[in-house]
């Protein structure tokens, strides 16, 4: 018990002074302000905006005008509008349009964000013309400087994500609370960690990201705030952490207006399968993985609580006065956070008052609460978020014998492995973001031994095809095996297919090259 409340302590002790660094931090944001000063003056960049719609004709509309109204090179972007299964006549705002790119999809069903802007991402994939990409939805509005500030922000990150501002005037006592907890959060919380060099969260609502590091990647992942959040692990993991800029500002009318937050479970869990890849060099990554586990006010309110009544009646690491200084510093550090938070003093009401939203929240999310009240409403159990697929895949062993395997690809609680199985005996990989570091980890141990994996994404004739998905699993076959395409198209095929013109590719495998090519582009751009 002694030990427990001894690693309580430092945990919140570390998170208290955490926490008041990024509130000294942000009384500093010269940076920013300075970078607006310049934006008329730098380099302009070649953008393709991509602009998300689903029946929303009414914001859809001004958005498409303000961005036609932009104190930016015309010849320097270009608009792309994905119509996802629209049904309010929002394809009648372009019928004599010509200066915006129409993708109109119809016909199979609302496919979603998620695959609508990875469709567009293929096509786009040839376009020597971009330099970067900038992502917004269409219940946005933005001023004429905006792509001038996104292009003067791309001279210093590579990826960035931007400020939503609401009018809370016009919202209930409930969504008013959020949408406090919300702006503190962004100009606090993301603004510190962004001066301070550390990782931000990716969102999809405003995101601008350069062409390179989507051609690395193969995709972007926008099916919901819990995947942004694992995207943007990824984007750390390979040196490209996402960076907030307060400076970069869409404004959202509050009828379309969605408080969007990671669940708790989910964040865990993304730390439990990343523990193993914790102790790292690159740090940005190992603390971005550290702040998933951040406290709330509740959880820190309990455990000084606790640390308070034990110290005050036994014998603890830290006396009790030690204690108390701790918990004066974070309530200090509070103060300090508000004061270049840009919130007015009814707002400052509404975050106070968030606490009691959170509870709230909690006791609604207690899984027999939910359970009874999903019952009353007829909403039914949350599908578990786990799949696995089983393939029979041939491994030729280093005395060129082909042996007869099963490999399983496993996805849980959004991470992946792979499982290699024959007979009674299987080997399982770490948990990965993606896929393909599965299948590479399980590559290098087959290397080791002397063995090929004879799958596509091992073979010199596979190439990966952007689908919208962070795995990459499908993909163009380009072997002229029995004999050339009558029409010289490539053939789809998928990434554990396995075929008699198995070829394998330099370094033995696609997916080397793949993680080869990202670690030299991460190096150049380095150097500049």
């Amino acid at each position: 018990m002694e030990l427990i409340l001894d690693l309580l302590y430092i945990f919140v002790a570390a998170y208290t002074f955490y926490f008041l660094a990024l509130a000294i931090r942000n009384l500093n944001d010269k940076s920013f302000k300075n970078e607006l000063r310049h934006v008329a003056y730098e380099d302009k960049e070649n953008l393709a905006i991509i602009v998300y719609a689903h029946n929303n004709k009414k914001t859809l509309g001004n958005l498409v005008s303000e961005l036609k109204s932009q104190d930016y090179p015309l010849n320097k972007y270009r608009v792309f509008v994905l119509l996802d299964n629209c049904n309010d006549g929002s394809q009648d705002l372009f019928v004599e349009e010509n200066l915006v790119h129409v993708i109109d999809i119809k016909g199979v069903g609302t496919i979603g964000k998620d695959q609508a802007v990875a469709t567009l991402l293929e096509k786009l994939t040839d376009n020597d013309y971009i330099d970067a990409y900038v992502f917004l939805d269409a219940d946005r509005s933005i001023a004429s400087n905006f792509l001038s500030i996104v292009n003067a922000a791309l001279k210093k990150d590579s990826v960035i994500s931007g400020e939503t501002v609401m009018d809370m005037k016009y919202l209930g006592i409930v969504d008013r609370i959020k949408a406090a907890y919300q702006k503190y959060h962004m100009n606090f919380i993301r603004k510190a960690r962004s001066l301070f060099g550390l990782a931000a969260m990716a969102d999809s609502g405003v995101f601008i990201i350069s062409r390179g590091i989507v051609d690395e990647i193969g995709d972007v992942d926008f099916k919901d705030v819990n995947t942004e959040l694992k995207y943007s692990l990824l984007l750390s993991k390979i040196k490209c952490r996402c960076s907030y800029n307060p400076n970069i500002q869409t404004i959202v009318h509050p009828a379309n207006y969605i408080f969007r937050k990671p669940k708790i479970s989910y964040r865990l869990d993304l730390f439990k399968n990343c523990l193993p890849q914790l102790f790292s060099t690159n740090f940005v990554f190992t603390e971005h993985i550290c702040s998933l586990i951040y406290p709330n006010i509740w959880l820190l309110l309990i455990i000084y609580a606790i640390l308070f009544n034990h110290s005050l009646t036994y014998h603890f690491m830290v006396d009790v006065k030690l204690v108390s200084l701790t918990f004066v510093v974070l309530v200090a550090a509070f103060g300090i956070s508000l004061v270049n938070a840009k919130m007015t003093m009814e707002e400052i009401g509404y975050l106070c008052a968030y606490p009691v939203y959170s509870i709230g929240h909690i006791i609604r999310n207690f899984p027999p609460i939910r359970y009874f009240v999903n019952k009353i409403l007829d909403k039914g159990n949350e599908s578990v978020s786990s799949e696995k697929y089983v393939v029979d895949v041939i491994i030729t062993t280093a005395k060129k014998n082909n042996l007869n395997y099963k490999l399983e690809f496993i996805q849980k609680d959004g991470m992946s492995k792979v499982k290699l199985m024959r007979k009674n005996k299987h080997f399982v990989t770490k948990s990965h973001l993606r896929m393909i570091d599965a299948l590479q980890e399980l590559k290098l141990i087959l290397d080791d031994h002397g063995a090929i994996l004879r799958i596509c994404s091992c073979c010199s004739h596979f190439q990966p095809c952007v689908d919208g998905t962070t795995n990459m699993m499908r993909g163009y076959c380009n072997s002229q095996y029995p004999s050339p395409s009558i029409n010289n198209e490539q053939r789809e095929t998928v990434a554990w297919n396995t075929c008699s013109s198995f070829s394998p590719a330099k370094l033995n495998n696609l997916i080397a090259e793949i993680i080869q090519a990202s670690n030299e582009s991460n190096n150049s751009l380095t150097n500049k």
